[in-house]
């Protein structure tokens, strides 16, 4: 039984588009994305550099809920520089715990 999900908010040509995730996607460094809408469905395949990537999962998770192992599927060795690093290309966002983002989880096929 699958859980059902709501309508996409957006495509999945916008779920990456920064120059340095699309590296991190390629070097294989970045296999999730957290986004606050929608991207993509399950099973889902999309061309990153080239290459094709399946998007394998989407769940909803609370930026609190995040481990340094969630981070490290972002492409960084930790949540502070995750952190960090959402802030710096956010200006003005709160980081708030309780605060619901969409994962993608997805690998190359």
């Amino acid at each position: 039984m699958t859980n059902q999900l709501p309508p996409k908010t957006c495509s999945i040509d916008r779920m990456i588009t920064k120059e340095e995730d699309i590296q991190r996607v390629l070097e294989g460094e970045k296999t999730a994305t957290r986004r606050n809408g929608r991207y993509a469905d399950p099973g889902e395949v999309w061309e990153v550099g080239g290459r094709k990537f399946e998007v394998y999962n989407v769940f909803q998770q609370s930026l609190g809920e995040m481990t340094d192992e969630d981070a490290r599927s972002e492409g960084f060795p930790n949540m502070e520089s995750y952190k960090n690093h959402i802030l710096s290309i956010h200006p003005g966002m709160p980081w708030g715990p309780k605060m619901k983002v969409w994962v993608h989880e997805f690998r190359e096929v």
